[in-house]
């Protein structure tokens, strides 16, 4: 199993920029698809964007498309999603999430595609 820490979240006033950090320890995450996740109050966890193995492709929830940028250093072991443009209903609990299957290619965007979680870091952004 692997041990996931998120960093970097904060409040930040509308339009400015975060950059949240996953930091992995107890394995490997070269081989496996990574993916970033958001919970607000009230609302069910939702998807934002996940990355290759090798970092080659990304996808992106529409809602952050364009403003949002996900990577990362596998010799750090390390995940990044930088945020720019946030606007208020980018508030929420941010998690890092390692997927159950080992790919090249694939970048998912579901849940149950994932199986080791971070606690999570909490995003606000005021109006």
């Amino acid at each position: 199993q692997v041990q996931l820490v998120e960093s970097g979240g904060g409040l930040v006033q509308a339009g400015g920029s975060l950059r949240l950090s996953c930091a992995a320890s107890g394995r490997s995450l070269s081989m496996y698809p990574m993916g970033w996740f958001r919970q607000a109050p009230g609302k069910e966890r939702e998807f934002v964007a996940a990355i290759n193995s090798n970092g080659a492709y990304t996808t992106y929830a529409d809602s952050v498309k364009g403003r949002f940028s996900i990577s990362r250093d596998n010799a750090k072991i390390t995940v990044y999603v930088q945020m720019n443009s946030l606007k208020p209903e980018d508030t929420a609990v941010y998690y890092c999430a390692r997927a159950r299957f080992r790919s090249l290619s694939d970048t998912p965007s579901r849940s149950v595609d994932y199986d080791d979680w971070g606690q999570g870091t909490q995003v606000t952004v005021s109006s």
